[in-house]
């Protein structure tokens, strides 16, 4: 063997067991300036990292047992915080079916309707409910995020929406 095709086997080998050697979470970097800011600034992906993107999801009634209809209000789903708190917990059941977790999300984007009661969409309940599931002792990541007012959502009784993108390593 050449000098040439050694140097070529060794580096081939050092970069394998390099790669094999890494950890899964080398596949996702957030990126975060502000340590008590509630948000990352942003988050690289690997290439080869496995992606699960989630629509947009709407909050559930409080009462299951009430049929979805037109007559249903505001009132039949909670405030921003509840339906927030809500919408996040159907994200959490859609992840763990597809063998993500709340800690794969790296990117949300929420939409975000006014409270009829406040008159202006309530931002800070948005928060309050994000705030359960991400940065906590459970789930101590976070994620880049973008919140945007929106005249109405695809009902009235809807105060918020939120869409979402998970990553992690691949399955081995």
């Amino acid at each position: 063997m050449s000098a040439k095709h050694l140097i070529t086997a060794g580096l081939a080998a050092l970069l394998s067991t390099t790669l094999a050697a890494a950890p899964a979470s080398a596949q996702v970097t957030r990126i975060k300036t502000n340590p008590n800011a509630v948000i990352l600034d942003g988050v690289r992906i690997a290439a080869g990292t496995d992606l699960y993107f989630l629509s947009g999801q709407l909050a559930a009634p409080l009462d299951p047992a009430k049929p979805m209809g037109p007559a249903m209000t505001p009132d039949d789903f909670g405030d921003t915080k509840t339906q927030t708190i809500s919408v996040l917990n159907k994200i959490k059941a859609q992840l763990a079916s597809q063998g993500y977790a709340m800690s794969d999300v790296v990117k949300m984007t929420l939409f975000i309707a006014p409270d009829p009661k406040l008159g202006k969409m309530d931002f800070a309940g948005a928060n309050a409910g994000f705030k359960q599931f991400f940065g906590t002792a459970e789930n101590p990541n976070t994620v880049a995020r973008s919140a945007f007012q929106v005249a109405a959502l695809a009902a009235p009784q809807f105060l918020i929406e939120i869409e979402a993108t998970a990553a992690k390593a691949p399955a081995k």
